[in-house]
């Protein structure tokens, strides 16, 4: 396992496999370390042999826009250059007259793709995070997983990113919810509606949500107990189509 050489060497609390992006000449396996505060921003690191592992910068908002014009999969060259000029003729200027070439590099593209994919489908169960009125996020030790109808509903898993605005609840139903662990957004409003498919397995005792938005995302939660998480296999495009699949 690469998670204690990881751990060791750049001091997390904890690290997880995240998934694997694969290219057309090689794969991108990737990797996350959290630290004490859940909903500080994540370290991600990749590897291409699972052995040497490189951290990755911060992703911007100017890389999630520039890496959102490229189509096509991915080299599997963190160094390769999408001609940007190719692509999108304006951000190609915008970035020359700031001094920048107008390319965009294979890593740029990866830090953007791993963000957005986290943005639109990294998810955990409700009440697996709690939120202190100082506004930092911890591990709820509280948390013994769903119930099992819990477990096969949408509104019990929520993204696991800040919420750009609560989806505007009824005062009947803000009744029950629980501003410490209500701080984030449930699938159930995600758009296009039917983007998740959830699934009971293993007789029941496993739910599995599988995004057909970024196709290659499946999250697990065992019921009952603290056991989830999700990973990503996957070629890093999204399915454009899905809205015409419906």
């Amino acid at each position: 396992s690469t998670a204690p050489l990881v751990q060791r060497d750049y001091r997390f609390e904890r690290v997880w496999f995240w998934g694997c992006i694969q290219g057309v000449r090689g794969a991108y396996y990737i990797a996350q370390g959290l630290g004490p505060d859940r909903a500080a921003p994540r370290s991600r690191l990749y590897s291409l042999n699972c052995l040497d592992w490189s951290l990755l910068t911060p992703a911007t908002e100017e890389m999630l826009a520039l890496a959102e014009e490229v189509k096509g999969r991915f080299q599997g060259d963190p160094s390769f250059e999408y001609s940007l000029a190719e692509i999108n003729a304006e951000a190609a200027a915008r970035l020359v007259q700031s001094g920048k070439e107008p390319v965009i590099k294979e890593e740029t593209r990866l830090i953007a793709t791993i963000e957005e994919i986290d943005r639109a489908v990294g998810i955990v169960p409700r009440g697996a995070f709690v939120k202190t009125p100082l506004g930092s996020v911890h591990e709820n030790r509280h948390f013994e997983g769903l119930s099992l109808v819990e477990a096969k509903k949408l509104s019990s898993y929520f993204h696991f990113t800040e919420p750009a605005n609560l989806k505007n609840k009824t005062l009947l139903e803000k009744a029950d919810l629980d501003p410490s662990i209500d701080f984030l957004n449930s699938l159930e409003h995600d758009i296009p509606q039917g983007s998740w498919s959830i699934q009971l397995e293993k007789g029941g005792s496993v739910v599995v949500l599988r995004s057909l938005l970024w196709l290659g995302l499946t999250f697990y939660h065992v019921p009952m107990t603290k056991q989830f998480g999700y990973v990503y296999f996957g070629t890093g495009e999204k399915n454009l189509d899905l809205p015409f699949m419906l």
